[in-house]
């Protein structure tokens, strides 16, 4: 069972990792045929949402490649190393630039959406910050008791 859900989580996190890159790299083409079709407001502020969305796009890819960093970690039953530390602090870092990014949107079109978005990457970066601060202490710790055996 442990088998099959590390399998399952492994294929979700590369899909929404390739994913990503690909609903990423066609902002600026999805946006121009939505704004033509449906939103006059993405007409009307298109080169500020693409912008926008694009540097969250990528923020989001660079989180999920050190998610995927850190699963390796994971597999490979040695997740308590300096590394997964390092990813957790970048993680925490592109959280609230998403946050800031998002919250820049907000004198455009004020939504319910855009604000729980701020708020969730906002926690996010917090409790990755401080994750990395649990691991950095674990890792101190299983590094003295390696040395005193």
């Amino acid at each position: 069972m442990e088998d099959r859900l590390t399998r399952v989580t492994k294929m979700i996190l590369d899909a929404m990792y390739f994913g990503g890159i690909l609903v990423t790299a066609t902002v600026p083409l999805s946006f121009y045929w939505y704004g033509k079709h449906f939103n006059s407001w993405f007409q009307k502020y298109y080169i500020q949402l693409c912008v926008l969305f694009i540097v969250s796009g990528i923020l989001a890819v660079l989180i999920l490649g050190e998610l995927r960093k850190v699963f390796k970690t994971v597999l490979a039953d040695n997740c308590f190393v300096r590394e997964n530390v390092v990813s957790l602090r970048k993680m925490g870092t592109y959280s609230f630039i998403i946050g800031a990014v998002t919250a820049f949107r907000l004198p455009l079109y004020v939504t319910p959406a855009a604000l729980i978005i701020v708020l969730v990457f906002v926690i996010a970066g917090l409790f990755s910050k401080v994750l990395s601060r649990v691991f950095d202490k674990a890792i101190s710790y299983k590094e003295e008791n390696d040395l005193t055996i």
